[in-house]
């Protein structure tokens, strides 16, 4: 059974994915155009991060930052190796879409990366509606960084 909870970023094994999540990121992404958020910037009020597992079995994470009272930024979307083509980041991009309408957004925005090896994330941002739009909150105008957005309202 598949659940999504918010988590405090104490554990292991979640500090583990979000190591190799970083790690990914860094091994891909020149230093000057990586914003993944580190434990510490995943635990700062403004952001709530949920894991989901498959039974006992953690699966994927992904956070929601709010930027202000009407719109918020997905962060730290990630699916475990061994649990990639089964629907994890799918049931993530969901759940923090549902959030942010539930907390009255009427924006979602999101940064990845413009590399070949993000495609399929930013084929699902799509499958979600959201478009490509100019840089947001403080990022720069980066070649390795694709903005996307999502109108809620």
């Amino acid at each position: 059974m598949r659940t999504i909870v918010v988590d405090d970023l104490r554990g292991p094994a979640i500090a583990a994915l979000l190591q190799e999540h970083v790690d990914e990121m860094r091994s891909i992404t020149p230093p000057e155009s990586k914003h993944a958020l580190d434990l510490d910037g995943l635990r700062r009020p403004e952001v709530t991060f949920w894991s989901v597992y498959d039974d006992a079995a953690l699966v994927g994470c992904g956070a929601l930052k709010e930027l202000d009272a009407d719109s918020g930024e997905v962060k730290s979307m990630r699916t475990a190796s061994a649990a990639q083509r089964r629907g994890v980041a799918s049931a993530v991009l969901a759940h923090l879409v549902g959030e942010a309408r539930r907390r009255g957004y009427s924006r979602l925005y999101l940064e990845t990366g413009s590399d070949p090896f993000f495609s399929p994330a930013r084929a699902l941002y799509r499958r979600f509606g959201f478009r490509d739009c100019p840089p947001f909150a403080d990022y720069p105008e980066d070649p390795n960084s694709v903005h996307m957005l999502l109108v809620l309202t």
